[in-house]
């Protein structure tokens, strides 16, 4: 007697659907993501208990590092062109198309003005290597800081302050930050914290 043949099934799984949840998958997390600004200096903040979310939008981000280097960042691609054009009429620069174009694509900046058209030529790799070693001046003599602020602050009066200090910065160089904030009559700013956990007991 002959063996019974077992007819054989296709294995052919169709995987329309499973590609069509993915690619919605993809589209949503891309849409609704947030990137992380590229900081120029490592920053490890204090703990805190405080929950105030900084708002996403209209922020000024000034970083403050323990040597005392200062670093500034504005969200809005318009105002960064704008502040670097009332910088340059302060200080006498005129800033090509192309250092402009430059200047607003780029996360943060912080070099002295008289140094800014240089820096503004390097490439992208070249930036990022001089700006960890530069900071935007902030002593009496000197004092760019403030001029920084002061032509934000006129650019987008909505702008909320935020500072982001090392948690080894001595207190000196985070007061000089805030009486030149003080110069300003900006009275209100926030202070980026890490979140303490509080232990129950």
């Amino acid at each position: 007697m002959g063996r019974a043949r077992i007819k054989r099934k296709s294995t052919y799984i169709d995987m329309t659907a499973m590609s069509d949840v993915t690619v919605l998958l993809l589209t949503f997390f891309m849409l609704t993501s947030t990137f992380i600004k590229k900081e120029p200096v490592n920053v490890i903040t204090p703990a805190s208990i405080s929950e105030i979310k900084i708002p996403e939008t209209d922020v000024l981000q000034i970083w403050v590092e323990p040597t005392g280097k200062i670093f500034m960042s504005l969200d809005k691609q318009p105002d960064l062109k704008a502040v670097l054009e009332k910088m340059g009429e302060e200080y006498g620069i005129t800033f090509s198309a192309e250092q402009e174009k430059k200047f607003i694509v780029a996360s943060t900046f912080g070099v002295p003005m008289q140094r800014m058209s240089n820096f503004l030529n390097l490439t992208l790799e070249e930036q990022d290597k001089i700006l960890k070693t530069q900071g935007i001046p902030c002593d009496s003599t000197d004092n760019q800081f403030k001029s920084w602020v002061r032509h934000a602050r006129s650019v987008n009066p909505d702008l909320r302050i935020a500072i982001k200090a090392d948690a080894d910065t001595p207190y000196a160089i985070i007061k000089n930050v805030m009486n030149s904030l003080q110069d300003l009559r900006e009275n209100r700013y926030n202070l980026i914290t890490s979140l303490k956990s509080v232990s129950e007991g």
